[in-house]
């Protein structure tokens, strides 16, 4: 395995053989180590940020991506630039962290655990800042109090995947055969996964689940990181192309399709990776339950409808090239919208860590909330 530490390629001799489940990100003294997930499945690699910045980066590169990883990642991100921060009062901590805050938040803007993940921290921030202490007394405690915050969401969040991962498992019968879309596992969250979460479940629970994975093109997050984490735990995977799934859908191969989400609005109408709602039609269509499983951080009750939701564009070269090759012509006009949203018709329910929600979603996901 190689590990990029501040540029620095550095090889380690320990296989994976010797090693538990891998560790999507964590907090490390040296910086925020997360798994490189752009080298995926090819190399297995390890990359410290050292500032802010370039948590920022990695993020924006998709080197870290999934709306719970994210939200951890920005977390780290601004606990990272508050401790290393040379602000001597508290009036220049703040004005510092408000530049660090507009930083992370710049990165992606559809994927609303962001930019929650952004505001807890802004809250401890401010209770910390509101004390009645010294400038130099709430500059140390602030900078500790934000690591360790960022270290709880954490492990906040993969509690609450184990826990969706308990509640969506008796959603899924033995001996059966699932589809998900993009990456929803460990590599999309702090750890376990929200879709792939409950497959894990289930067979922990002892059922025999097997997975088709398409391959989500343009970033191919099916075949470079969903197959290769269900084969990391020795879970039963079949890569397919996205257009194969109406295909087996109607010959009767897939029995549930779930898939996370990136945010969802009041109503259930849910935003994630691009190719979604075609699934989601697909499977109203052949009589197939579709199920989305998300923490409640992905919940967004300001918006009323998915409507509202932005969408990511972004470089129209991800789909004009793959894997550094061009597979189009010259010049070509290309667009890349990085999501869809699915209308809350097409979703059977909402797998959360508090339970599962089902229509009305207005009325289901705000009781989550009460």
């Amino acid at each position: 395995m190689h590990c990029f530490v501040s540029g620095v390629m550095v090889k380690r001799s320990e296989s994976r053989s010797e090693r538990s489940m891998f560790k999507t990100i964590e907090w490390t003294p040296e910086g925020v180590r997360m798994i490189d997930q752009t080298r995926l499945p090819g190399e297995e690699v390890y990359l410290t940020c050292r500032d802010y910045r370039e948590v920022a980066e990695a993020i924006r590169r998709m080197v870290i991506r999934g709306a719970p990883a994210i939200g951890v990642a920005a977390a780290m991100g601004i606990a990272l630039g508050v401790k290393d921060s040379p602000a001597h009062t508290v009036a220049e901590l703040r004005a510092e962290f408000e530049t660090i805050a507009q930083v992370i938040s710049q990165t992606r803007p559809t994927a609303v655990n962001l930019f929650w993940a952004v505001e807890r921290m802004r809250r401890v921030f401010d209770k910390m800042l509101a004390e009645d202490a010294s400038d130099e007394e709430t500059i140390v405690k602030a900078k500790s109090q934000l690591v360790e915050e960022a270290q709880r969401m954490l492990a906040e969040d993969i509690a609450a995947n184990e826990a969706m991962g308990r509640h969506g498992a008796a959603l899924l019968e033995d001996s059966t055969t699932v589809l998900t879309h993009c990456n929803a596992g460990a590599l999309a969250t702090g750890g376990f996964g929200t879709a792939l979460g409950v497959i894990r479940s289930a067979v922990q629970q002892g059922k025999k689940i097997r997975v088709f994975a398409d391959e989500t093109r343009p970033f191919l997050q099916g075949a470079r990181l969903t197959a290769w984490e269900l084969a990391h735990d020795g879970i039963p995977v079949t890569l397919i192309t996205d257009s194969m799934a109406g295909h087996f859908m109607k010959q009767g191969t897939l029995k549930a399709v779930i898939v996370g989400a990136d945010r969802i609005a009041a109503n259930g109408d849910v935003a994630n990776k691009i190719g979604t709602y075609t699934l989601a039609v697909l499977a109203r269509e052949n009589k197939i339950p579709f199920y989305v499983a998300a923490p409640l951080s992905t919940i967004d009750l300001q918006l009323a409808s998915g409507d509202l939701i932005p969408i990511e564009e972004r470089s129209p070269e991800e789909v004009t090239r793959l894997s550094g090759v061009t597979i189009a012509p010259q010049n070509i006009e290309a667009r890349h919208p990085a999501f869809d949203v699915t209308p809350h018709r097409y979703v059977t329910a909402i797998i959360t860590e508090r339970g599962i929600a089902r229509e009305p979603y207005t009325d289901s996901l705000r009781a989550f909330f009460k």
